[in-house]
């Protein structure tokens, strides 16, 4: 790429790229009426971390199954190995902008934590100097693009933190993400983890315009890069010409892509649709799989359709027992991790499905229902 300041470019009014802008404002203003409970919709949305998490680092490489992956949560794999613990530490990383990042504008020491979070504890994939700039030149395997001079880098860096921060109306917000993420993935600042933290990058950024799980959204941007790695890497080198012709190709690749993402993810608000095509099918492949008994199965197909049950409503498949033989059977599913309290100090409970045996089945469906872009190895 040749140089160029960065800027905001003006797609056509009539362009797909428009289409898509006006899309995504219409779901970042909305907030989702969703009739998904807020700790089932807090797991799905864990749910989508991981598969963000498994994604981004398949892109770099990383050959780790989602099975490989769960196996290590619930601990049934005795060996963390370093691909493991790249997955593990996206997903901390993603937590980390969702507890600690606000409007406050992003800046180096964002970025360098987030650099920080994406290396840390790695050897093949890990740093010599987490959270600091490059001090050489780099080469990218299988890419023509050679990074700039490290020299430089510092005063780049500075220069795409300034076009974040620069106020500008809410229509340009999009192009902006887009724009940026390309011109981090340019620089390459950092010696290593440079794609990982773009993405991290380009994550915080949706968080910061809106895109955020506190109005019902789930956000994958790691989703439209991972369906096709080459499709990601040849719309990123169409912009490295530095002209506007390249740089609107990029932004419409991944506008589109982030449209489709969002609308798609939407429907698992609905609690109905969730509760259907998600959570039931998720329960029977785990009996089928023996991994829970047929009383567990009645027991949390309750819990499913109540959303949150008390000991009272396991009366009718419990008939003639005790209330104590019935309790026996919850504090069971607790120890299992099957079932949690509705709020602390009330014997209420509902469905757990995130890092237990129940996890494997509900990426399953969620595969099969069309919501992951990895294949299906679960």
């Amino acid at each position: 790429m040749n140089y160029n300041n960065l800027h905001l470019v003006n797609p056509p009014f009539n362009s797909s790229i428009t289409d898509h802008i006006i899309k995504l404002d219409i779901l970042r203003s909305h907030q989702l009426a969703g009739t998904t409970p807020p700790k089932i919709f807090f797991q799905v949305k864990s749910i989508f971390h991981i598969s963000e998490s498994i994604g981004s680092a398949r892109i770099e490489g990383n050959n780790t199954t989602i099975l490989e992956f769960i196996e290590s949560r619930i601990g049934n794999s005795n060996r963390i190995n370093e691909n493991i613990r790249e997955i593990q530490n996206m997903n901390e990383a993603l937590n980390f902008i969702e507890e600690n990042f606000n409007s406050k504008p992003i800046t180096r020491a964002f970025v360098s934590e987030l650099h920080k979070h994406v290396v840390k504890d790695l050897n093949t994939e890990g740093s010599t100097s987490p959270g600091s700039y490059r001090t050489t030149n780099l080469r990218i395997s299988g890419s023509d693009h050679i990074p700039p001079d490290f020299t430089i880098v510092n005063d780049l860096m500075e220069e795409l933190f300034q076009f974040i921060n620069k106020p500008c109306e809410e229509k340009y917000d999009l192009l902006k993400t887009a724009i940026a993420h390309h011109r981090f993935a340019w620089i390459h600042p950092f010696d290593n983890g440079n794609g990982r933290t773009a993405r991290l990058f380009t994550y915080a950024m949706l968080i910061q315009q809106g895109f955020n799980f506190h109005k019902g959204r789930i956000i994958n941007p790691t989703a439209v890069f991972c369906i096709n790695r080459n499709a990601y890497y040849d719309a990123l080198a169409k912009a490295d010409g530095g002209n506007d012709a390249g740089i609107l190709s990029w932004c419409e690749y991944m506008l589109g892509g982030l449209a489709r993402e969002i609308e798609k993810i939407g429907s698992l608000a609905d609690y109905e649709f969730l509760k259907d095509h998600i959570l039931i099918p998720a329960l029977h492949i785990a009996s089928e799989r023996q991994l829970i008994t047929d009383m567990e199965l009645k027991i949390l197909t309750i819990a499913i359709n109540k959303q949150v049950f008390q000991a009272s409503d396991l009366s009718r498949i419990f008939k003639g027992k005790s209330p104590p033989e019935i309790s026996r059977h919850i504090r069971r599913l607790r120890e299992k991790k099957f079932i949690l309290p509705e709020a602390d100090g009330r014997r209420k409970y509902l469905l757990k499905f995130v890092n237990n045996e129940l996890t494997r089945g509900v990426f399953q469906v969620l595969d099969k229902e069309g919501f992951l872009p990895l294949p299906n190895e679960v």
